[in-house]
């Protein structure tokens, strides 16, 4: 009893950590892309705003990761059976939507620039370029000690942010020596298009699992092949294989056995099923054996 309570004290003070780390990030994250507009704005800097608009779409990520941590120790619902894993699609197809909106506007900014530019006010520019390199770099330090998948995601995004102004920062050192304006509107392009890229690889694969597409094909067909190979298997039907948010897989599927056996000797089968299907890490399982002759209700569906 006292090693049980233990352990969960534990659990409880590590998500609490884990909480805290991402919601700090979330709070930094939000208030600089707020200075950035703002600073992007009264110097007239597009890359500027293009990396407000990139640090939008990562303070939304941060902020449903946050969401998303708080609810991970809820339990599943009668309603929300399968718990509440798939806020992290809903959250990623809002992120998308957002970054596409916000890079369409930077795009018609910054484009017509290329054929007029104008000098932004350079000054501003390096000292936002300096704080934006700071503020990032100590979000990285701080999500670092994270060990969740979460917070290794949302390190790798603040690294990005953290060479987007470096980039900032050497274009601004540039400009304050050579006259030469149009180097911020190529510079917005640049980190426009980058995020344009990633937010429609992202935004594809979101699609697909949102739309319960195996997570991958080869899998499926391993998990297949291996329940098949039981001596006792005649065959594997109504198969699905679905992943909740990209980590967290589900499976469901119809096994055909070669004969009629007894309760004892399904036992045994089912626990050959739940070995072989250990190797794979699936959140939820669900097995229908039948047997020789038998009509599967789900043929007509």
């Amino acid at each position: 009893m006292h090693n049980h309570n233990h352990s969960h004290n534990h659990s409880h003070s590590h998500q609490h950590g884990k909480d805290d780390r991402i919601g700090w990030a979330f709070f930094l994250n939000v208030t600089f892309t707020i200075i950035e507009f703002i600073g992007g704005w009264l110097t007239n800097s597009t890359a500027i705003m293009a990396d407000a608009v990139h640090d939008l779409g990562d303070s939304l990520s941060i902020g449903f990761a946050w969401i998303l941590s708080r609810f991970s120790d809820k339990e599943a619902s009668d309603k929300f059976s399968y718990g509440y894993r798939r806020l992290t699609l809903f959250g990623a197809l809002i992120n998308s939507i957002v970054l596409i909106i916000g890079s369409i506007w930077i795009l018609f900014e910054a484009i017509p620039r290329l054929s007029n530019p104008e000098m932004p006010v350079v000054e501003g520019m390096l000292g936002l370029a300096i704080l934006g390199v700071a503020v990032n770099g100590y979000a990285v330090l701080k999500l670092k000690a994270g060990e969740t998948l979460n917070e290794k995601v949302l390190t790798w995004h603040l690294l990005e942010d953290v060479l987007g102004w470096v980039a900032v920062l050497i274009v601004s050192i540039v400009l304050l020596f050579v006259d030469l304006p149009i180097l911020d509107p190529l510079l917005s392009i640049g980190f426009t298009l980058f995020i344009l890229f990633n937010v429609f690889k992202n935004l594809k694969s979101t699609i697909v699992l949102f739309l319960q597409a195996a997570p991958d094909e080869e899998t499926q067909e391993s998990i297949k092949e291996s329940l098949t190979n039981l001596p006792e298997v005649n065959g594997v039907h109504h198969l699905h294989f679905w992943s909740l948010d990209g980590e967290s897989h589900v499976l469901t599927a119809h096994i055909e056995l070669v004969e009629k056996i007894d309760v004892d000797e399904l036992i045994k089968l089912k626990e050959q099923v739940a070995k072989r299907l250990s190797a794979y890490r699936l959140s939820h399982t669900t097995i229908e054996f039948e047997f020789p002759k038998e009509t599967c209700r789900d043929d007509a569906n």
